[in-house]
């Protein structure tokens, strides 16, 4: 009975710190949204930027790097560029899911909390 009562004390006591641990999220989220992550593809041809809302908030391409790839054919060229920007905004994505994660987690105590995902935007 008394190891319950103890459980219901620690209970409590996470409960009562449910509010803070909100505003650490909150605050988290904030600071992950200005978060920029980058990714290429092509050996650097195309770099994307995503936030870490994993939005994408820059493309940059190399056109050195694009025409060693890709030649002069112009359509080639366009499904080329097409296939590397999402290659990249793919990786850079995946990359600003695992900063999301790890900085959730460490916010969390690393702790598997339920909603965690959802916290994270993704």
């Amino acid at each position: 009975m008394f190891d319950q009562m103890k459980n219901l004390k620690n209970l409590a006591g996470m409960l009562g710190n449910a509010g803070e641990m909100k505003e650490r999220f909150e605050k988290l989220q904030a600071e992950l949204a200005e978060k920029r992550i980058d990714a290429d593809a092509g050996a650097g041809a195309v770099r994307v930027t995503v936030n870490g809302k994993f939005e994408l908030v820059n493309i940059e391409i190399d056109r050195a790097m694009l025409t060693a790839l890709v030649g002069d054919a112009a359509e080639a060229d366009k499904e080329m560029v097409e296939e590397l920007i999402l290659s990249a905004t793919n990786a850079a994505i995946h990359k600003a899911h695992e900063v999301a994660r790890q900085e959730f987690s460490r916010a969390a105590g690393g702790l598997n909390l339920p909603g965690l995902e959802g916290m994270m935007g993704g």
